[in-house]
């Protein structure tokens, strides 16, 4: 017999102890049950943004009594002391991986890093070039080339002209999207000039670092009103895989499948051996070089990547940011 007191709600942000659930069309405060903790395994968090959950209505507080099954999720390892995994977004349409081209410069690194995960967690992924109007060196041709070589739509735009920001929207409408990036990129500004009505924080650069100080302390789920829900997360400066084995990095990397055939060895890591079909591509142009040094970076820290398995801190409360 279905439970009267149990609503089911969205999560659209998680802080310490308590968690913000939407419940037709109101947003309420709903602490965690404690059996939540005892059954998320390697999970740091155990309830994360864009989680379904079933609350229990006639509690003081309200009380999260279970968190639905999940269509997917992103994640990435808390911290290299903490091998867990800490789960940024769940049920995701579409993550969006934003770049700037200036103040910041585009990071590849930090780009192959987030689209590598979302490979590995099966999260439909596109690129942003955002400050279109900083490409003051023209980079922007060479990136779009490179990531549309992986089947990527990748977009340019523009918060404070409106360069596709209405294509943008468009994309957006009805959908459960995620914003990623390095801090600085505009995320927010782009935000903003989605919605106004936002009026999310937006920091400066730093002159003397070309990086962008942290506006965004916490994931949270926002509402469009033109339709959708877009998760807003914070501008993570480390992103590293979580409980991935270096053999299994090589499928994340979509766009050596083509050539891994050429190689002499058929379990060729693309690191050391010869004859590797992949280094060869990168030679012949067909491969960007810059993919291929963010994969032996990758590779390099999954093979000294501590496991969930050894001894993790003590239990803490959810919590978006490390």
């Amino acid at each position: 017999m279905n439970d009267p007191h149990l609503k089911t709600g969205r999560v659209v942000r998680t802080d310490a102890k308590v968690c913000h659930v939407e419940i037709d069309g109101e947003v309420l405060l709903c602490a965690p049950r404690g059996k939540l903790f005892e059954v998320r395994g390697p999970q740091r968090n155990p309830i994360a943004v864009g989680d379904l959950v079933r609350v229990d209505m006639a509690g003081d507080p309200r009380g999260i009594e279970e968190v639905l099954p999940r269509r997917n999720r992103l994640g990435r390892m808390s911290s290299m002391h903490d091998p867990r995994e800490q789960v940024l977004a769940a049920n995701i349409d579409r993550l969006y991986m934003v770049s700037s081209l200036a103040r910041p410069g585009f990071s590849s690194n930090r780009a192959d890093r987030v689209l590598a995960a979302c490979q590995w967690y099966q999260v439909p992924a596109a690129l942003i070039l955002n400050k279109i109007d900083l490409d003051k060196n023209g980079d922007a041709p060479a990136i779009r080339a490179t990531y549309e070589r992986l089947g990527l739509e990748v977009l340019e735009t523009c918060a404070t002209t409106g360069v596709g920001v209405e294509a943008l929207r468009e994309r957006l409408r009805g959908r459960v999207s995620v914003f990623y990036g390095g801090s600085g990129v505009g995320k927010s500004s782009l935000l903003n000039a989605l919605q106004p009505g936002l009026g999310l924080k937006i920091g400066k650069i730093s002159k003397y670092w070309d990086q962008g100080k942290h506006t965004t302390s916490h994931s949270q789920l926002h509402a469009l009103d033109f339709g959708g829900w877009v998760i807003d997360t914070p501008g993570v400066r480390t992103f590293r895989l979580h409980n991935a084995r270096a053999a299994e990095l090589r499928g994340m990397f979509v766009d050596f499948a083509r050539f891994a055939g050429a190689c002499r060895f058929p379990n060729c890591s693309h690191d050391h051996e010869p004859e590797c079909g992949v280094f060869a591509a990168v030679e012949r142009g067909q491969i960007a070089p810059s993919r291929l040094a963010s994969y032996l970076e990758m590779l390099d820290e999954l093979r000294k990547a501590p496991t969930a398995e050894t001894d993790a801190p003590p239990d803490e409360a959810p919590n978006d940011e490390s």
